[in-house]
């Protein structure tokens, strides 16, 4: 029907699924699916239908990305957040990586 259009629906969030079910990022387990609606609206003789077909894709959520953050105090006393690294930052590791320094966010003062 429609010249193949329903089935290409179909066939792309089938894809969605198998993307999603292949991502590293989402729940090897959790199931997916895929709802397929057919609407029917016959004219008052009956003799013209017009089909409409939607494609509804429920997939798995990304997993959540776990960090730690510190607060400290940077070198005008000031209090910032750091996101935590593995290493000091400037030591080289084992790999012969360098750890960069972390990110910081400066933190304002909440208004009263």
């Amino acid at each position: 029907m429609a010249q193949g259009a329903f089935e290409e629906r179909v066939d792309r969030a089938m894809a969605e699924a198998i993307d999603n079910i292949l991502d590293p990022n989402t729940k090897a387990t959790a199931k997916r699916s895929i709802t397929l609606n057919i609407e029917l609206r016959p004219d008052e003789e009956r003799s013209h239908i017009e089909v409409s077909v939607s494609v509804k894709t429920k997939l798995a959520t990304l997993n959540p990305v776990p960090t730690s953050l510190a607060i400290v105090a940077d070198d005008n006393g000031e209090l910032v957040v750091a996101g935590m690294v593995p290493q000091v930052p400037g030591q080289m590791s084992m790999a012969g990586d360098i750890q960069e320094e972390p990110k910081i966010l400066k933190l304002l003062e909440a208004q009263g």
